[in-house]
């Protein structure tokens, strides 16, 4: 049986779990309520100010210890499996699609604070003086929170959207890639089955069976430029 249907659901483990997502907006405050002061923008997570899109980053890293030399694969072994988050996180393409979509986020993530400071601006002013201002100038001011509150609100339906289909156009990429590669690697080992580590399946492996390491070679093998010849 071809190994394709299983790197279909290798793309989608790989790429969901090494990506951030649009989270679900935090409601407005109403007009009377107390402002909160706009946040600069931080490159650490902290709580949204009212109206503002949420994000989730992704996990930092962690420490990695100095690259061992992966085990031999074991003569004559028919089942093998392979890491998903590991093959996308350490390949070259991997972190490649990682980037554009944290660039994304981060893009969507400024747009974001800059529309929510306009409104805090206005929800400050209101709080502040409103009861001085005439009937028509309230009025009119009341009515710019409300666009403005409904303008973030789209404003995260369609940056949630724009996320997503750029998820899918790496995930895709990285499929085409990576689909080829893992049939080619499991048929040279003489593998007949391949497990998904990531599915917590396997209580216990030896470390010799991974495939991983094997495929990241061959991924980044594929997408470094072919070297060009020294000039005479």
């Amino acid at each position: 049986m071809k190994v394709s249907a299983f790197a279909v659901a290798f793309a989608q483990v790989a790429i969901l779990a090494a990506t951030p997502v649009f989270a679900q907006q935090t409601p407005a405050p109403t007009p009377s309520a107390q402002p909160k002061p706009a946040q600069p923008p931080a490159t650490t997570p902290k709580p949204p100010a009212p109206g503002q899109p949420t994000l989730t980053a992704p996990a930092a890293p962690a420490p990695t210890t100095p690259a061992q030399p992966p085990p031999p694969f074991p003569v004559g072994a028919k089942i093998a499996f392979i890491n998903p988050q590991a093959i996308f996180q350490q390949s070259i393409d991997g972190k490649a699609a990682l980037g554009r979509v944290n660039a994304l986020i981060q893009k969507k993530q400024k747009e974001g604070e800059d529309k929510a400071k306009l409104l805090q601006g206005n929800q400050q002013k209101l709080q502040t003086s409103g009861s001085v201002m005439n009937e028509s100038a309230r009025a009119q001011l009341e009515k710019e929170i409300e666009r403005q509150q409904k303008e973030i609100e789209r404003f995260q339906q369609d940056a949630q959207t724009e996320i997503n289909e750029l998820q899918q156009e790496v995930q895709n990429d990285f499929l085409k890639k990576v689909n080829p590669i893992l049939d080619q690697v499991a048929n040279e080992k003489g593998v007949q089955l391949v497990l998904n580590a990531d599915a917590q399946f396997i209580a216990w492996a030896n470390m010799g069976l991974d495939l991983g390491p094997d495929i990241v070679k061959k991924l980044d093998a594929a997408s470094k430029p072919p070297a060009t010849a020294p000039k005479q």
